[in-house]
């Protein structure tokens, strides 16, 4: 688990950068905060509100991102109020912060807008129960969303903005339905259910700590389409959970608070939330497990039965939600792994026809946008497959099967590189039998996509004058093979499903 935190490839430094200007743009919001003399619970709520602004805007373009930015305290702000004003009515408070919950992942159908604004208006209301925020606290606290949402947008698109030297990011909305069949509609269902089971239980286990477990279930929903895939987060937030408890016994209970060594440790947390968050949900977890605890030590409340209780909520926000996606309108696995690996599948089929076009003399034809469209895709099989190829899977065929069909997208990605680059060398070859080559590919892939995956055959080593002298004859061929192969793992055995269920 370490290894894959710290040896994880991170092309372009992006998680390097990510994580540093994170630390940048949070320190300058707290330290603007203290000049201007907010109080302890002002500076915590900047804090943290800077954090979401740079942590939860993924738009596709700058500008995308700053729209973002700027409606967060549009969003943050009447829920804070609504949050504070509550504050002595607990029946109003608990159904309004569900409301909030399937408000919030609702929101998610559109887009990286409507999931970061939904991640932001949750976490204000959760910020206020973590601070127990009064109406008579509401000024100070507007304030400080304002001017730390300003400070993290004048880091992020001014000091530091490297976003604007990178292409934009391939735009990988989730596979959608109607109604009941949208998997955001569902999902949102879901979170309010297990958002209600982890208050009333939080609730029973705490009085005043309860919103953990509702934090706990949210958190658990965030990225996550599938059955699968939501168990295996809810463990792996446990997990986190748990070391970040036992770290946090070592290093934050005896601090009891000390103000320079507990705010070096919590820019050394929030670097680690965002360098490891792309790579490793249970070490992202364990930063932000030990970065509560400093923040409750430097609130002076910090004592080892806290840190137990924090994992008591935390198991319960857990079964909330295993509980919500195994009963309520569940979404299996197979059903979004599927759509997932066509859709992989169908971006294959693009790459090629774009790369073939350009070989062949069309100067309009960019594959580029396709490659990284197909390593955007890539990314959420491997999300969606985890659960299958989990330590704990009991089911060692499917297991071996879904660890395949990994292994050959993975292939077919590399191959696909390779046929950009040459595609890329205004003196790549014309040979003729590179339009033969692609076709075979697209037919493969159609074949796939379309379930026949008996018909998809490799014809390499049969092919006439074939010639691995031919850079992009050779990637085309690799490619060949790479479908050809995933057709033995993707061909489910009768009354099975395709990868895993």
């Amino acid at each position: 688990m370490l290894k894959r935190v710290f040896v994880a490839p991170d092309p372009g430094r992006t998680r390097l950068r990510f994580a540093a200007r994170a630390v940048l743009g949070i320190g300058l919001a707290v330290v603007l905060c203290g000049l201007l003399g907010y109080s302890l619970v002002g500076a915590v709520t900047g804090g943290l509100a800077a954090l979401l602004a740079l942590f939860t805007v993924a738009d596709a373009t700058v500008r995308g991102q700053a729209v973002t930015t700027a409606l967060l305290p549009a969003v943050g702000l009447p829920v804070l109020t609504a949050a504070a004003g509550l504050h002595d009515y607990p029946v109003a408070r608990d159904l309004t912060f569900l409301a909030v919950v399937g408000a919030g992942v609702y929101a998610r159908r559109w887009g990286p807008r409507g999931h970061s604004l939904g991640v932001f208006a949750f976490m204000t209301f959760f910020i206020a129960q973590f601070l127990q925020a009064t109406p008579g606290q509401l000024p100070e606290l507007y304030a400080a969303v304002v001017l730390s949402v300003l400070a993290a947008a004048a880091v992020r698109f001014g000091l530091w903005c490297y976003e604007r030297r990178l292409p934009p990011p391939a735009a990988v909305a989730p596979p959608e339905g109607t109604g009941l069949a949208r998997v955001t509609t569902r999902q949102a269902v879901q979170a309010t259910a297990g958002a209600g089971f982890a208050l009333v239980v939080g609730q029973l286990v705490s009085g005043q700590r309860w919103y953990w477990a509702v934090g706990a279930t949210w958190w658990i929903f965030v990225n996550t389409t599938s059955r699968g895939e939501t168990l295996v987060r809810g463990f792996r937030r446990v997990l986190g959970t748990v070391l970040g408890i036992g770290v946090a016994l070592l290093v934050a209970v005896p601090l009891h608070g000390s103000a320079v060594p507990t705010a070096l440790l919590i820019a050394v947390c929030v670097f680690g939330i965002f360098y490891t968050a792309a790579v490793s949900y249970t070490w992202m977890m364990l930063s932000v497990t030990l970065l509560a605890s400093l923040l409750y030590g430097a609130l002076d409340m910090l004592t080892p039965g806290l840190l137990a209780l924090r994992l008591a909520e935390t198991g319960v926000g857990a079964l909330g939600a295993v509980l919500a996606v195994i009963f309520v309108l569940p979404v299996t696995t197979h059903a979004v792994t599927d759509a997932w690996i066509q859709r992989a599948l169908r971006c294959v089929h693009a790459c090629t026809a774009a790369t073939a076009a350009r070989l062949a003399g069309a100067a309009h034809a960019d594959p580029a946008p396709h490659v990284a469209e197909l390593e955007q895709l890539l990314a959420r099989v491997r999300l969606a497959v985890a659960p299958l190829v989990h330590p704990l899977n009991p089911m060692r065929g499917r297991k071996r099967r879904a660890r395949r069909v990994l292994t050959l997208l993975d292939d077919c990605a590399r191959e696909i590189r390779g046929l950009v680059a040459v595609a890329a060398d205004p003196e790549a070859s014309h040979d003729a039998r590179l339009a033969t080559a692609c076709w075979r590919v697209e037919a493969a892939v159609e074949a796939l996509v379309a379930g026949r995956a008996e018909a998809v055959t490799s014809t390499t080593a049969t092919t006439p004058g074939y010639d691995v002298a031919v850079p992009a004859l050779a990637h085309l061929h690799g490619l060949e093979r790479a479908l050809a192969e995933l057709a033995a793992p993707l061909r489910a055995p009768s009354g099975s499903p395709l990868v895993g269920a």
